[in-house]
């Protein structure tokens, strides 16, 4: 069955329904909706994040939802769906996944065939800065750590803070003190991808190097002896893209691997790499991953 319903019409449901304060998603800042020969561009803000992204969306053919398939009955009901669908994506990650390109200064996403946000046989993971203090903390479950209700969870003690990844016999000194001297940006950590989510095969870490968390800074990147270097470059790649998503318009390190050179760090004036954040920081070929 054909649509009904104009361009015009399908253009303007786009704009009231995706540029809603309380549109799409937590994070998510719709700024336009653009009508192209073939689809529509979706133009939005995503967290703190200083680049304008981009997505793709094509007008519809036929009176069905964008996300689930079901029959819709007009282009308001399709343009709710839209923001349903944007919504799951963003929720699983689509700026981190996605490929990307730059085309008329925004980072158009794409995320058809993207990589998988870690590589094969690995995740990657925020380490747990809050949880509830008992006799028998911490309760580990599957790959998450259990703490409680929400309402009991408490800023945990540094000197507990990633006791996992110690056990695992990594270092955890400089992060813990990092949250100690308020500056932790992020703090992810690699593991296997199995029931138990065991064992811990890496970790990263980054500071702000200022009190308006315009820097940051990677401090740390580790994986343990024989793990693959895919796991590195996750690691990095995912650290990169969650102080960017918390406003960072620079990453610097002293810190040398391969990868940073695939995301695009270059050397500094003053010595070690720094990465630039806006423009699609991450090469096409090459997205960051989420965690």
């Amino acid at each position: 069955m054909a649509i009904v319903w104009s361009r015009q019409e399908i253009l303007a449901a786009a704009r009231t329904w995706l540029l809603r304060a309380d549109a799409v998603w937590d994070g998510y800042s719709g700024v336009d909706v653009i009508a192209e020969p073939n689809n529509l561009l979706v133009i939005f803000r995503w967290r703190r994040d200083p680049n304008v992204y981009a997505i793709e969306v094509e007008f519809p053919t036929t009176p069905a939802s964008p996300w689930t398939g079901l029959p819709v009955t007009s282009a308001d009901e399709w343009a709710v769906e839209v923001g349903a669908r944007l919504a799951e994506e963003l929720a699983t990650g689509l700026v981190s996944r996605s490929r990307r390109r730059i085309r008329d200064g925004y980072v158009v996403l794409d995320a058809h065939d993207a990589p998988d946000v870690g590589p094969a046989g690995f995740r990657i993971s925020s380490v747990p800065l809050v949880g509830m203090l008992s006799p028998s903390w911490p309760h580990r479950n599957g790959t998450h750590v259990t703490w409680g209700s929400p309402e009991a969870l408490v800023s945990l003690p540094a000197s507990k803070v990633g006791s996992w990844l110690a056990e695992a016999g990594m270092d955890v000194s400089l992060p813990r003190q990092l949250i100690i001297e308020a500056r932790l940006a992020c703090w992810l950590q690699a593991y296997v991808d199995n029931a138990r989510g065991e064992p811990f095969v890496g970790h990263a870490a980054a500071s702000w190097e200022d009190i308006q968390h315009t820097t940051a800074r990677l401090d740390l990147v580790h994986i343990q002896p024989g793990v693959p270097s895919e796991v590195c470059g996750a690691l990095v790649r995912s650290a990169v893209r969650t102080v960017t998503e918390d406003g960072a318009l620079r990453v610097v390190t002293v810190i040398d691997v391969p990868e940073l050179h695939g995301l695009g760090f270059r050397p500094a004036n003053e010595g070690g790499l720094t990465l630039h954040t806006s423009g699609g920081a991450e090469p096409p070929s090459d997205p960051a991953a989420g965690s």
